[in-house]
């Protein structure tokens, strides 16, 4: 099995690419974040179409989260326990899905951005990691051998060398102590990452701004990431970056990041030979 998770910041601007990558990367699961769209927006036939089921969770032009899957969708949940709200009036946000595909329990998730590190949101993000450590935590506790993957954008770089360069991100959030303990506090939890293995550094990437050329000067970072409790971490068998996603007219700031279990191709699909 192929389980993916990609940011596509807009499914709608984002459909037709989408669809095309669906057809040539052969994805058993792909969780989607920042839809950007209501539930009644969201462009279901583009999974629905080449025989997945979907399911999404989206309240504005903001945030949206999905998951498609071709082997299943069941026990579909819209956030986790304890998950915090953020606003005045506090209201949680379309940013967790999960739903279990072939006995895996997929997390479709969003993590918030942060902003600044002086602004509210920076303490509702370390809010809503702690809110999910806790959850991954107490289901992990109901059931160890239980095959969860908490994956997508976490808007945090975990090690210095998963941004292009630390100077130019000084004072800045994605790479503050608090946010990078929380980020670990996960795996302490029993998520161990299990991309970075498959696709060792520096220079690996998910993200690449679309200003000032980020792409092509390799400005980018890694904030998109697979965690896997332990009984799923033991069937990962290979992890890869579909870097060539982020090339083109009209593509996603990240890229689609794919884990493989028990000895899938994790490579994705040539084009060359599509």
């Amino acid at each position: 099995m192929r389980i993916a998770t990609w940011n596509v910041n807009s499914a709608r601007a984002r459909a037709e690419r989408i669809g095309d990558w669906l057809d040539r990367s052969d994805i058993d699961v792909v969780a989607i974040q920042e839809t950007k769209a209501r539930d009644d927006q969201f462009p279901a036939s583009v999974f629905t179409d080449r025989g997945y089921e979907v399911a999404h969770h989206g309240l504005s032009q903001w945030n949206g989260v999905a998951i498609a899957s071709r082997v299943g969708l069941d026990d579909v949940r819209i956030g986790f326990p304890g998950q915090p709200g953020y606003g005045d009036p506090e209201e949680r946000e379309a940013r967790a899905i999960a739903a279990t595909c072939a006995g895996v329990q997929v997390w479709s998730l969003y993590v918030p951005n942060g902003r600044e590190v002086d602004h509210p949101h920076y303490a509702y993000k370390l809010r809503w990691l702690e809110a999910l450590r806790e959850a991954g935590v107490a289901r992990l506790a109901e059931d160890p051998e239980a095959q969860i993957a908490y994956v997508g954008d976490f808007n945090i770089a975990p090690q210095d060398d998963d941004v292009w360069d630390m100077a130019a991100f000084e004072g800045l959030t994605h790479i503050t102590e608090p946010e990078r303990s929380a980020f670990q506090a996960l795996i302490d939890a029993g998520f161990d990452e299990v991309v970075r293995e498959h696709t060792p550094g520096p220079g690996v990437y998910t993200y690449w701004d679309y200003k000032g050329l980020a792409f092509p000067k390799r400005r980018g970072m890694r904030i998109d990431f697979v965690l896997a409790s332990p009984a799923l971490r033991a069937r990962v068998t290979g992890a890869s970056i579909d870097r060539e996603e982020r090339k083109g007219k009209g593509a996603s700031d990240h890229a689609p990041v794919i884990v493989a279990l028990d000895g899938a191709d994790d490579r994705p699909v040539d084009r060359q030979k599509k």
